[in-house]
C-alpha cells in the first residue's frame, strides 16, 4: 500500500492516506493506454465531414457539346470528377468513428494512468477543495501552497462550484468529478491533485 502525505489548502500536512498498490502501484500497461486513448479520440470524432459526387454537384444536366463532329474527345457532364468543380470521388461522408473497448481493458488503462502519475511523483492528496466564496487569487495561492508548475488536473469527488469559477479563469487548470475521469484527461495534464474522498471513490470504481 502506498502512503501519500494529505494536504490542507494551505499546503500544510492534513493526515495521510493509504493507496492500493493495484490501482496506483502498478507497472503501467502501454498498449492498454494506447488503446484507450485511441477508443477516446475516435469517440470524440463528429464524422461530419462530406464531399459532394457527381449526383450531388449542382448543374452539368446538358452535354457540353455534341458526341460527334468536334475533334474532342466525348463528354457527358461538366460535373464529371475530372472536370473543375465536378464531384469528388471516394470522397468523405458521414460516418461513426465510435470504437468499442472492453471494460476491463480501460479500467486496466485507468489504473496505469494513475500509477504512472503517482510514479512520478506527480500526484497530490488534499483534504478538500471547498471555498467560501469564488476568487482566483486563493486558487493561485492553493497552488503555490502545493508547489504545483504547469498544467493541474483537480479530481472532487462531486462539482464544486466555487472552486470551479475561482479556477476556470486559469490556464492549464482543469476541474472533474471523480465520476468523470478519463485517461486522456489524467495523461494530458503534468499534475493530478485529488482530493481524500476521490482518491477513494476512484478506488472502488476501479476495485
Amino acid at each position: 500500500m502506498a502512503q501519500l502525505t494529505v494536504r490542507a489548502l494551505d499546503g500544510a500536512e492534513a493526515g495521510s492516506l493509504e493507496l492500493s498498490d493495484h490501482i496506483f502501484g502498478r507497472k503501467p500497461h502501454k498498449a492498454a493506454l494506447y488503446a484507450a486513448v485511441q477508443q477516446q479520440l475516435a469517440n470524440a470524432r463528429q464524422g461530419t465531414a462530406a464531399t459532394k459526387n457527381r449526383r450531388l454537384v449542382s448543374g452539368g444536366g446538358k452535354k457540353p457539346w455534341r458526341q460527334k463532329g468536334t475533334g474532342r474527345a466525348r463528354q457527358g457532364s461538366i460535373r464529371a470528377p475530372h472536370w473543375r468543380g465536378g464531384g469528388t470521388v471516394h470522397g468523405p461522408q458521414p460516418r461513426s468513428y465510435r470504437q468499442d473497448l472492453p471494460r476491463e481493458v480501460r479500467r486496466l488503462a485507468m489504473r496505469s494512468a494513475l500509477s504512472d502519475r503517482l510514479a512520478e511523483g506527480k500526484l497530490l492528496v488534499i483534504e478538500n477543495l471547498t471555498f467560501a466564496e469564488p476568487k482566483t487569487k486563493a486558487f493561485i495561492a492553493l497552488l503555490q501552497a502545493l508547489g504545483i508548475e504547469g498544467s493541474v488536473l483537480f479530481v472532487g469527488a462531486r462539482f464544486e462550484e466555487n472552486a470551479y469559477l475561482s479556477a476556470r479563469n486559469l490556464p492549464g487548470v482543469d476541474m472533474l468529478p471523480a465520476m468523470g475521469v478519463d485517461v486522456v484527461n489524467v495523461l494530458r495534464h503534468d499534475w493530478l491533485v485529488l482530493t481524500r474522498e476521490a482518491a477513494t471513490e476512484l478506488e472502488a470504481m476501479l476495485a
